[in-house]
């Protein structure tokens, strides 16, 4: 059976947002660990440049504003520049949601001179309502949800969740959701956190991951043979040197199979849509 596997590298560059945003830390201990988003992504954006490799970054409109130089370097590169809102935050309303949507669109098109049609939710936290800004807003695809793990598919508007009755689906939307998984997510795996919901433990060996992150690519494709592979990184995390060394190992892995194509995501969307009409 001949070989169709696109592979999607995506980093989400949440950097000091993640610990203001999603962790309200006031330490300057835990914001450090988001500053070391940059040394970690400007080692990703060499390795990337070695392996000839075109990726999707998701970026918090704080990260673009805080490190204006990394987003510089991944537009020079050509890579693709995702929507991850502004503040790495779930929203409070509606218009919360909105605004921060908008305001996360208005300072990437000002930064990259254009306007991003991929979008990721902060946590993987997308809404109902989300939906319907996704799709009023033209965005292209999303990538937040886990309805499936190789083969992408269209976003619902109008689902519905009684108590008293199944699950109610919507309507098919034009917008692509390319799925990911928090089992091919380093923050899982890799980060310690501690805070008042619990303990996660993290700090896993890269040995551990990397069975796998691999597993999960030999299984597509020698058991399905065609499909989209996507990758969840965050610089702040797979950027120290032995995740990074991993992560040389899972790529070249990855490139010595006949049938791969590493894309971007915006390449993966616009080639499903042509094959899939809604």
């Amino acid at each position: 059976m001949e070989k169709k596997i696109s592979v999607c590298l995506t980093f989400d560059f949440d950097a000091i947002s993640l610990w203001l945003g999603g962790f309200h830390a006031t330490s300057l201990s835990a914001i450090s660990r988001g500053e070391f988003g940059r040394v970690g992504a400007e080692r990703l954006i060499a390795m990337l440049r070695e392996w000839n490799i075109k990726s999707t970054w998701f970026i918090p409109g704080h990260s673009a504003e805080t490190y204006p130089q990394i987003v510089e370097q991944l537009v020079a590169d050509g890579h693709e520049i995702g929507n991850h809102g502004y503040l790495h935050t779930n929203p409070k309303d509606p218009e919360d949601e909105a605004e921060i949507l908008d305001r996360g669109n208005e300072v990437l098109t000002r930064m990259t001179g254009q306007r991003p049609i991929g979008h990721r939710s902060p946590g993987a936290g997308l809404s109902y309502n989300m939906v319907d800004l996704l799709h009023d807003r033209g965005f292209l695809y999303d990538s937040s949800l886990m309805g499936d793990d190789f083969s992408p598919y269209y976003l619902r508007a109008g689902d519905r969740h009684p108590n008293d009755g199944p699950y109610v689906f919507g309507k098919n939307i034009d917008v692509v959701e390319i799925p990911f998984t928090w089992g091919l997510d380093d923050f899982p795996a890799f980060e310690f956190v501690s805070s008042r919901n619990g303990i996660q433990q993290g700090l896993s060996a890269p040995s551990a991951v990397y069975e796998i992150w691999a597993g999960d690519f030999d299984y597509l494709y020698d058991r399905l043979g065609e499909g989209v592979y996507t990758l969840t990184m965050h610089p702040q995390v797979i950027g120290r040197g032995h995740r990074l060394l991993m992560l040389e190992k899972l790529v070249r892995h990855i490139g010595s199979h006949r049938g791969i194509e590493f894309k971007t995501m915006a390449e993966v969307a616009r080639g499903w849509k042509q094959s899939h009409q809604l």
